[in-house]
């Protein structure tokens, strides 16, 4: 199928989908301070576009890389456009990451071009609440089309860099993305008996317009889409101070 073909069936399945019509929020905030109140704007802005890659090329990362996307677009009102070079997405993950399958739209393209034009198509529709798409490289130029394509809009653009190939870094290449984020799996939390607990991620915002790059450890998405923040950290603030009021005593 054409190039042509394809932007023309993405738009007559967009023109099907209508708005409800209500004020959308202008930043979806992921509801933990050590990323809110850390992010420049208190969350990410859903009128822009936010770059995600995995850390290394290690299925285990790609995997905590897509399923982090999944949350954020899962906690957005509406549709959602997810555009593909490859079938490969598991949509049972994406369900367990908040994203239910009847709200994801699947566009499968040929080629990184083709990524990022159907990715515009959909900012500029206006009817979406996500728009996904997955590429390896991404001039300056397309990524400030996407940028552009999503001011003024409640549609928030969610990119996902991944590798070209070994040890390569996909976001070394400059970017009109408002916030560029590097994800990777960590330990999960050690349980009482045999198995594994809920897995953790290694959370790296690289860049953020207006703010500095930070790092943290999250534990992944649960079924609303929601992030959580490790036991020992939600605990850090409470023991430094029985800490403090020892030493004072």
């Amino acid at each position: 199928m054409s190039e042509s073909s394809v932007l023309q069936s993405l738009r007559d399945t967009l023109r099907a989908i209508e708005g409800d019509g209500h004020r959308r929020r202008p930043v979806l905030p992921f509801g933990i301070a050590p990323l809110d109140d850390r992010l420049a704007n208190g969350g990410l802005r859903l009128d822009a576009l936010h770059e995600v890659a995995a850390a290394t090329p290690s299925p285990g990362d790609d995997a905590s890389a897509t399923l982090f996307i999944a949350g954020i677009a899962a906690r957005a009102w509406g549709p959602v456009l997810w555009v593909v070079r490859r079938r490969d997405l598991f949509a049972p993950g994406l369900y367990q990451s908040g994203l239910a399958p009847e709200r994801v739209l699947y566009a499968e393209a040929a080629d990184d071009a083709e990524v990022l034009a159907l990715m515009e198509e959909g900012l500029r529709h206006r009817g979406l609440g996500a728009v996904i798409g997955e590429t390896c490289r991404a001039a300056m130029a397309s990524t400030r089309r996407l940028q552009l394509a999503a001011e003024g809009g409640r549609t928030i653009a969610l990119l996902m860099k991944r590798h070209a190939r070994e040890g390569a870094d996909p976001l070394a290449v400059p970017s009109a993305a408002v916030t560029r984020w590097r994800v990777a799996s960590a330990p999960s939390a050690p349980l009482p008996v045999a198995g594994v607990g809920r897995a953790r991620w290694d959370v790296c915002v690289a860049r953020q317009r207006g703010g500095e790059a930070f790092q943290t450890i999250v534990e992944a998405c649960d079924e609303t889409g929601r992030l959580a923040l490790p036991a020992r950290l939600v605990d850090r603030p409470a023991a430094a101070g029985r800490a403090s009021a020892r030493a004072a005593a």
